[in-house]
């Protein structure tokens, strides 16, 4: 067994469980951390003391409410690159860990999972939710793109969904979860301790259907014809055009949010979502976000989107190209063209 002030790892029969364990950060994913998981997989992959997975976390907000990016902004705004990309690369390594892994893998995501928590989550074998979750992707509000392989699960949402949660940065209820494909099933938080413990006595997963309750219905399902509609279009600035030429409340407040977030990141954001609807692999997608993430400190907006969000909170972000009607296909091309010898699988 091992305990950290992080996160809490042991074995519990032949199940392998791991506890977030920061719920007065909501659980942020901290490097440490991270590290800390991988490790523990590859030595669970590489014995035979567990037959599945379980992780979840400590508290009743949030299973985690994305990456503890304190250091990546002290690092970045000192001028130090390196520490974000090393930061990406070793957290992406683990996600694609997670989407590869050859035993089950629960994810218990009771309550607010936002970045890197859905990173170690909704690549496991079996995602659970409550009618405490909340689920997003609102990187693009901080100077980012949907990543930690978030871009292959938004590519394969039914329709244009992807398009819209990734530009938006809207935040699922758990019937909007199951429906994107973020989750499989619905538990009630009431029985979430029954359902542990009945996993850890038996290892059987097929006491999960028994705990099982119909899924909430999703927000989103009255407005998917509208959203493929207006997100169907061949760029982000179409689709925002789109959304503009529509008088109707919906699309009137749907427009406010593609434009609330960093212009550079939407119109990436939605041309990684196109391009890795054609790939085959969680790991494919993750290269193709690193590109981006890797340049987003130095030659991006993500110092900037930080410093207005959550350091001064002014909510007031001077983004370095102004508005989507100013993003080029070169702009584009300069954040995402390959990196060489720096590519993420090289």
């Amino acid at each position: 067994m091992a305990v950290t002030r992080d996160i809490h790892i042991r074995i519990i029969n032949k199940v392998g469980r791991i506890t977030l364990n920061r719920p007065k950060a909501l659980n942020a994913l901290t490097y440490d951390m991270a590290v800390a998981i991988e490790k523990t997989l590859d030595e669970w992959i590489e014995g035979d003391d567990i037959d599945l997975v379980m992780i979840d976390a400590e508290g009743d907000r949030a299973f985690c409410a994305g990456g503890d990016i304190a250091d990546l902004y002290a690092s970045g705004k000192a001028g130090d690159y390196e520490y974000g990309r090393k930061f990406w690369a070793d957290e992406y390594r683990l996600n694609a860990k997670i989407a590869d892994l050859p035993m089950p893998y629960i994810a218990i995501m009771d309550g607010i999972t936002m970045g890197g928590g859905v990173g170690i989550s909704v690549h496991g074998s079996d995602r659970i939710v409550t009618e405490r979750s909340m689920i997003a992707m609102p990187e693009c509000g901080i100077g980012l793109v949907p990543d930690v392989g978030g871009s292959f699960l938004l590519s394969r949402a039914p329709g244009h969904l992807g398009e819209y949660l990734a530009m938006t940065s809207y935040r699922m209820e758990p019937g909007d979860a199951v429906l994107a494909g973020f989750a499989d099933v619905q538990v009630s938080s009431v029985e979430l301790a029954v359902l542990k413990k009945n996993i850890e006595e038996n290892g059987d997963l097929s006491v999960l259907s028994e705990f099982a309750s119909p899924p909430s219905i999703p927000s989103l399902g009255a407005h998917l014809d509208q959203i493929n509609e207006h997100f169907s279009k061949d760029s982000a600035l179409a689709c925002l055009q789109s959304l503009d030429a529509d008088s109707s409340d919906w699309a009137l407040e749907t427009a406010k949010l593609v434009r609330r977030s960093c212009p550079l990141s939407v119109a990436c954001a939605f041309e990684i979502i196109r391009i890795v609807r054609n790939m085959a692999s969680v790991r494919e997608a993750l290269q193709m976000e690193y590109r981006f993430v890797c340049r987003a400190i130095e030659h991006g907006d993500f110092i900037e989107g930080i410093r207005a969000q959550i350091i001064d909170k002014d909510r007031r972000p001077n983004w370095k190209i102004p508005n989507l009607e100013q993003v080029t296909q070169v702009h584009i091309h300069e954040m995402l063209s390959p990196l060489g010898s720096e590519e993420l699988w090289s």
